[in-house]
């Protein structure tokens, strides 16, 4: 089975939409004809020629990777650095690349979670919660037609709250109007004036389905004119944002934890600050680098906090009695390909998925023994 490129996107920014992702940030669709056909999808961390070589020789029409090919904007494509031999190559083969990058760290079940799952948390949360992401939708519906419309929003994405779903607010009163000439009134006659029994439905709408739930509400609604308000609100988004906080089963030292990451990681040595033999309950984490929610998860109470890419000041400024661990930028992120393969192999059964067998982490330890 093949789709477009243009069909497979969409499904994907769905699931992982654009808007979550930073303005500094340039995740999507780096390169390809969007209507051109795929099957077939290399997933990566990164893009390199290497990589770009690998998808030629299994004939890959996709790499799908989290960090992006052009993460700043290319003046000339002349070969002379990787972003430049690799846009060449993709578009040499007809391979196209889209890469997820902080749109993918911002979803709530996506990169951070996953690294939460990986080392055994419970009761995840988001960390950092998006803000400005949230509108109120009002609208006026006849009493006849308040479930069709309410069940219309639901579907398209409105009225999810933490773990309730099909929230609304819901208040009956009267709705009046006087049709004019030319108009086609759901009840009464052209100009009478006419009172409705109406209900005020209420329903929170992230942004990015915002456009999906006002095309919902039109279809569903009988008014030939529909009273509608969609109003900005400045409540956190616990639907996505960065990192994620959870609990261990048990308690553990932060020794022990240390020994874990390790293990899980493949790592020769593990950068830390802290005390490791404090017990530690709640862990925080950050897929990438995440020094910034240090203090984000000394708020919410974490006895640790995991990340990459930890510099020396943001070592120096932890918060003493909160373990801080650097467990690498690549190794903190290299999960999350896991379930992007596990979402498209759901979604398109028929397509040929393959992980890249090419580290990219660009990093090395040396260790002599």
């Amino acid at each position: 089975m093949k789709v477009t490129l243009s069909e497979f996107v969409s499904w994907l920014e769905e699931l992982i939409p654009l808007s979550f992702q930073e303005d500094y940030d340039n995740s999507g669709l780096q390169v390809g004809d969007p209507g051109a056909m795929i099957s077939s999808v290399l997933l990566a961390v990164d893009v390199t020629p290497e990589v770009l070589a690998e998808a030629v020789s299994h004939g890959c029409d996709l790499v799908l990777s989290h960090h992006p090919l052009i993460f700043r904007p290319l003046r000339h494509i002349t070969g002379g650095n990787n972003s430049e031999v690799c846009v060449a190559r993709a578009l040499r083969h007809g391979i196209a690349v889209y890469s997820t990058h902080t749109s993918f760290d911002n979803t709530a079940n996506g990169v951070s979670r996953i690294l939460a799952e990986k080392i055994g948390l419970q009761r995840i949360n988001v960390l950092s919660p998006l803000k400005g992401r949230l509108f109120r939708l009002v609208t006026f519906v006849p009493d006849s037609h308040a479930s069709a419309v309410r069940d219309a929003l639901f579907a398209a994405g409105a009225g999810n709250i933490g773990n309730y779903d099909r929230c609304s607010f819901n208040v009956t009163g009267e709705g009046t109007y006087r049709a004019g000439e030319g108009a086609d009134p759901f009840a009464g006659s052209i100009g009478e004036y006419h009172a409705e029994p109406e209900v005020r439905i209420e329903v929170v709408v992230p942004a990015h389905v915002k456009g999906a739930c006002v095309r919902a509400l039109l279809a569903a609604h009988p008014y030939e004119e529909v009273a509608w308000d969609l109003i900005a609100l400045d409540n956190e988004y616990r639907g996505a944002g960065a990192g994620a906080i959870g609990a261990l089963p048990e308690p553990l030292a932060g020794a022990a934890l240390l020994q874990a990451l390790q293990g899980l990681t493949g790592l020769p040595v593990i950068r830390y600050s802290g005390d490791p033999a404090r017990t530690v309950r709640r862990v925080a984490v950050c897929g990438g680098a995440g020094s910034a929610l240090i203090n984000d998860a000394a708020r919410a109470g974490a006895d640790a906090f995991i990340t990459g890419d930890i510099k020396y000041h943001s070592f120096m400024e932890a918060p003493p009695d909160m373990l801080v661990a650097d467990i690498g930028h690549y190794e903190s992120e290299k999960y999350s390909l896991e379930i992007l393969f596990n979402l498209i192999q759901k979604k398109f059964p028929n397509f040929a998925l393959r992980f890249s067998g090419i580290t990219t982490n660009p990093i090395n330890y040396y260790r002599h023994d």
